[in-house]
């Protein structure tokens, strides 16, 4: 054991490089993170990963994602509450029901590439 080499995730010596920093900071806005780090919140729950995986196929209704997650009708309305409350699902009622599907393509998009990203680990 005392053989394995142990690598550090850091630098051994301090070396900023103004070249490869400059300007970065500038191109996020605060606003446009936060929106980010608010996206990656609401999708750190197994089951709204779920959901938004189920709804990139197709849409459906509240019943039917509970069904496919095996919870409580209320518990999959919580779960779409608030994927809905952060612009990730939209939601339209015919007669008594109401139906999900993803807001728009680009999360199906940060879907579909986190799956395939994980397939190829």
């Amino acid at each position: 054991m005392a053989d394995l080499v142990q690598e550090t995730e850091g630098c051994e010596t301090l070396c900023t490089d103004p070249s490869r920093s400059s300007g970065l900071q500038a191109t996020l806005e605060e606003r446009d993170l936060n929106g980010m780090v608010l996206v990656f919140k609401a999708l750190s729950d197994p089951n709204r990963v779920k959901i938004a995986y189920y709804l990139q196929h197709q849409e459906l209704c509240v019943c039917d994602i509970a069904a496919l997650l095996e919870v409580s009708v209320a518990t999959a309305s919580h779960h779409l509450r608030q994927l809905k409350a952060f612009h990730i699902a939209k939601s339209r009622k015919v007669g008594k029901n109401v139906y999900y599907s993803l807001s728009d393509h680009h999360i199906q998009t940060l879907v579909a590439m986190t799956l395939e990203h994980q397939k190829e680990r």
